[in-house]
C-alpha cells in the first residue's frame, strides 16, 4: 500500500471541496490561529462550505481508541480537531492509496474528505481529542449514508505509534 500525506491547499473552502471531489482525495486546509491577551481562536473555518443540507457535529475520542473505517456514498466530511490531536487515515480502495495526517492543536486546519473515501481516526497522546466536523448531508437514521468496515481491514495502514 502507498501511504501519502494529504495535499495542502491554501485557498477558500469551496475550492478545497471542489479539488477534493475532482481528485477523489483528501485535502488539508491549514488555518492560522488568532491570538491576543484573551486567548486564541480559529475563525471562519467553514465560511462558504455550509449549506442547508448539512450539519455540524462534535465528537470526543478517548486515548487508545481507533474509530475506523467508514465511508459515505454522497456526503463530504470537513474535520477540525480542536482539542488534543488525532492521527487521521483516509483510504481510496480503487488504487490502494492511503493518506495519514496528524491534526489538532499544534497542526490546526480542516481536512476535507470527499465520498467515497474510507476514513477514520485515532487519538494521539495521553489526553482525549475533540473533533468538530461538518458534513454536507443531514444524518438520516432510516437511510444512513454510511458503510463500515473493521479498523484493521485496510492491510498495512499504520494506526499504531510510528515515532515512539
Amino acid at each position: 500500500m502507498e501511504i501519502r500525506t494529504p495535499r495542502t491547499f491554501r485557498g477558500p473552502w469551496t475550492e478545497a471541496h471542489d479539488l477534493a471531489m475532482a481528485e477523489c482525495e483528501p485535502v488539508f486546509v491549514p488555518v492560522m490561529p488568532f491570538a491576543d491577551d484573551r486567548g486564541w481562536s480559529l475563525m471562519n473555518l467553514l465560511a462558504g462550505a455550509m449549506s442547508d443540507q448539512g450539519q455540524i457535529n462534535f465528537s470526543l475520542q478517548y486515548p487508545g481508541v481507533i474509530k475506523a473505517w467508514h465511508r459515505h456514498d454522497h456526503q463530504t466530511d470537513f474535520w477540525i480537531c480542536l482539542v488534543g490531536h488525532l492521527k487521521t487515515g483516509v483510504y481510496r480502495e480503487d488504487d490502494n492509496i492511503a493518506w495519514q495526517l496528524v491534526i489538532g492543536e499544534q497542526h490546526p486546519g480542516v481536512l476535507v474528505i470527499p465520498s467515497p473515501l474510507w476514513h477514520g481516526a485515532t487519538c494521539v497522546g495521553p489526553t482525549s481529542a475533540g473533533l468538530l466536523y461538518y458534513v454536507t448531508r443531514i444524518y438520516d437514521h432510516d437511510q444512513p449514508d454510511e458503510h463500515r468496515r473493521a479498523w484493521d481491514s485496510v492491510e498495512g495502514f499504520p494506526w499504531e505509534l510510528q515515532h515512539g
